[in-house]
């Protein structure tokens, strides 16, 4: 869920339903101006969070080119991902999962990484439980705030543009500062990284989809 991809056209002798045009234009168009520049900046950033020689699981991983890049840039960590659709050719191992329990055992990796995954839950507290269960080291995220002018109709626009496509579920459930700690509180996580600063868009789009939309945290279980 954290990768879209350039949409596809239907099958050959198929009709094109309503729509399906102005989708994959829309694709293509993420897909040329913002999913390269968003996979480099994101791995430069999750990079320097991950512990050395840390086994990381993946939650909503997609088709695993995030983790790749991670992979180039630190190929001293290994990385497994779970998803609720597993996509064929993912770059990285993926087991299937109902979106709700991590199927694995406690401490079975060092680190969780959600990446654009929790507001994509009604609650993100139950998978923030089940990450502090799994982890025995951190948990890294990256999502995004609710705060300032129209955040919220700015989220839910990048939301569509970037997923619509794809079937993937959107609740636009976006949290503001205070709910996001209060959430990582309640799941028994401490806050050790806090950054709002995720320059994931080229100018004069950072204007207006960058500001402060993003978090990308590093957490940790509490003693």
């Amino acid at each position: 869920m954290n990768a879209g991809e350039p949409g596809r056209p239907p099958p050959q002798g198929q009709p094109t339903p309503p729509g399906a045009t102005a989708n994959r234009r829309g694709g293509d168009i993420h897909a040329r101006f913002v999913f390269g520049r968003r996979v480099r900046r994101l791995a430069a950033q999750l990079g320097p969070l991950l512990p050395r020689g840390a086994r990381i699981l993946d939650v909503g991983c997609g088709d695993g080119t995030l983790d790749a890049m991670i992979l180039r840039e630190r190929p001293d960590v290994t990385i497994h991902g779970v998803e609720v659709l597993v996509r064929p050719g993912a770059r990285i191992p993926v087991e299937q999962f109902d979106g709700s329990t991590i199927p694995h055992p406690a401490a079975s990796f060092d680190t969780v990484l959600f990446v654009d995954v929790l507001h994509h839950t009604i609650d993100p507290l139950p998978l923030l439980r089940e990450a502090r269960r799994v982890a025995g080291d951190c948990i890294v995220i990256k999502d995004h705030l609710r705060q300032g002018l129209l955040a919220q109709r700015t989220l839910r626009f990048m939301d569509w543009f970037g997923n619509h496509q794809h079937g993937v579920a959107l609740p636009y459930h976006y949290l503001s500062p205070g709910e996001w700690r209060a959430a990582f509180a309640a799941a028994g996580l401490d806050v050790r990284q806090w950054s709002e600063h995720a320059g994931l868009y080229p100018w004069p789009a950072s204007l207006l989809f960058d500001r402060r939309l993003h978090l990308v945290a590093k957490l940790t279980p509490q003693a």
